[in-house]
């Protein structure tokens, strides 16, 4: 009688087990519906085959229950992604460039606006964010300090070093991070040895430069991924990154061929802001 007993206690165990595996296995996971959401603008899904973000978020360990700041969203394209995910047990900050202070360029202004009506007409994925606004020396608090569990950036780097205020800007990335909190950047790269003039004229950042910014700011260089890596692009270009899809500045001149290169190659680095 006893042995029954044992033996029915253990394949009940085993049955428990096998549920409970059966359903981990079918739990949705929550950021691959949160990409895979009819919510999302069809011109922005279009571009998920050269942005993986599904890839690229997992690589910087964004999680449900953390505190995300993503720097200039613009359109929101990562927007759309996050603040759903975020919505229910963490927090979305989109820091955008400050559209109404000196110096603040029309882009800045339409893009600021563009947001901000974005926001209000989505309630139901959008509800939550918050807006912080990012324009050194005068604002650098894109979140209360030492809250956020990663900064998130993608492809601004060369519009800071346009502007000079690019190490300021990863300062205030340091000043709204956790210790231990993470930094991830994504940026189109340019060719070793290129110059700081010509990384603003042409988009493509030299890859260490960023880290330079970053540890100088008081990162750690933690890790880098090959996932928005693009051998395709030769990165010399008559009206440098911007030729490229989405932009195609040129127009219909040489389209195939720039469409066949398809979006740029870019570097995906993570930092960590050392604990203690």
């Amino acid at each position: 009688m006893l042995f029954t007993m044992r033996a029915s206690g253990a394949l009940l165990a085993l049955l428990a087990a096998a549920a409970n595996a059966y359903a981990a296995q079918a739990a949705p996971d929550p950021l691959a519906a949160a990409i895979a959401s009819p919510a999302r603008t069809p011109k922005f899904t279009a571009r998920d085959q050269y942005r993986h973000p599904l890839e690229t978020l997992r690589f910087f360990g964004v999680r449900p229950d953390q505190t995300v700041v993503e720097i200039w969203p613009g359109g929101g394209w990562y927007m759309e992604i996050l603040a759903p995910y975020l919505r229910d047990h963490g927090r979305y900050y989109a820091a955008i460039e400050a559209p109404d202070v000196a110096g603040a360029s029309r882009e800045a202004k339409q893009n600021g606006a563009s947001l901000r009506k974005k926001i209000a007409g989505d309630p139901a994925d959008f509800g939550k964010v918050t807006v912080t606004e990012l324009h050194p020396p005068q604002l650098t608090e894109i979140c209360p300090p030492g809250t956020a569990d990663v900064v998130l950036t993608f492809r601004n780097v060369h519009n800071w070093i346009a502007a000079g205020d690019q190490q300021a800007q990863f300062d205030a990335f340091f000043k709204a991070l956790k210790p231990g909190g993470v930094l991830g950047v994504v940026e189109h790269r340019a060719r070793p040895g290129t110059s700081l003039e010509e990384m603003s004229k042409s988009g493509y950042v030299e890859e260490a430069y960023v880290k330079k910014l970053a540890t100088t700011a008081g990162f750690r260089f933690e890790a880098e991924s090959p996932i928005n890596d693009n051998p395709k692009d030769t990165k010399d270009y008559p009206e440098g990154v911007w030729t490229l899809p989405p932009t195609l500045e040129l127009g219909d001149k040489d389209r195939a061929k720039y469409l066949a290169i398809g979006e740029s190659d870019r570097m995906t680095l993570k930092f960590v802001k050392p604990a203690g």
